[in-house]
């Protein structure tokens, strides 16, 4: 499988655990249906995904190249760029997905 597929395809997978989790472990009841969170929740991972496809080809394929870093370049590009959505995705599924009904984002 190329690279560039692999990484969203994994993610996919990521997603639907961290879903779950997010929702029964983490958030506060949103008082809406599974269906309302679970697209909302997608919503902010598409753009965490873009993310972090931005950032690991960018890494692999035009930074670590240009300075020489050739040692594991691809799993440090890509262990980077799933690092790089931590917050913007925390901060998305806090104020958006789970958010509670009632309750206006900041």
């Amino acid at each position: 499988m190329p690279y560039e597929v692999a990484i969203p395809a994994a993610y996919a997978i990521g997603m639907l655990c961290a879903f779950v989790l997010n929702r029964l472990l983490v958030f506060a009841p949103s008082g809406r249906g599974v269906g309302v969170d679970g697209i909302r929740f997608v919503l902010v991972n598409l753009l965490g995904v873009a993310q972090v496809w931005c950032v690991s080809v960018a890494l692999a394929r035009i930074v670590f190249p240009a300075v020489g870093f050739t040692d594991h370049a691809y799993t440090v590009a890509h262990v980077i760029g799933v690092m790089s959505p931590v917050i913007t995705s925390y901060l998305g599924h806090k104020y958006f997905s789970f958010r509670p009904k009632n309750v206006s984002a900041p």
